[in-house]
């Protein structure tokens, strides 16, 4: 999850330390296995969905993840798992946005 929130460095950087822009270009890829893509995709489809105050961030709006499992049609007794499971992967982004607001 670090690698959907983590800021690559950018071509003039990686120019500067004589690093070749080639070596880098996957450096972030993010794998998800089967199992997990069901969880994944509801929460890639909440990436509009960030709820912000005063300080920033401060994570997703769930009524949008209600709409979803709904009109994906998934079944109501898999809901509860993968509300956890979008969860797991919220508190990740929020760990890695606020790594990199404090830089």
């Amino acid at each position: 999850m670090r690698a959907r929130y983590t800021q690559l460095p950018d071509a003039q950087y990686l120019k500067d330390w004589g690093l070749p822009v080639s070596q880098y270009a996957d450096m972030f890829r993010v794998e998800v296995w089967p199992e997990n893509w069901t969880a994944w995709s509801l929460f890639e489809a909440l990436q509009t969905q960030w709820r912000v105050g005063a300080g920033g961030v401060v994570g997703l709006d769930y009524s949008v993840l209600a709409d979803e499992l709904r009109a994906r049609e998934i079944p109501h007794e898999d809901h509860d798992r993968l509300r956890a499971e979008v969860r797991v992967m919220e508190a990740a982004a929020l760990q890695e946005i606020y790594a990199e607001a404090e830089k």
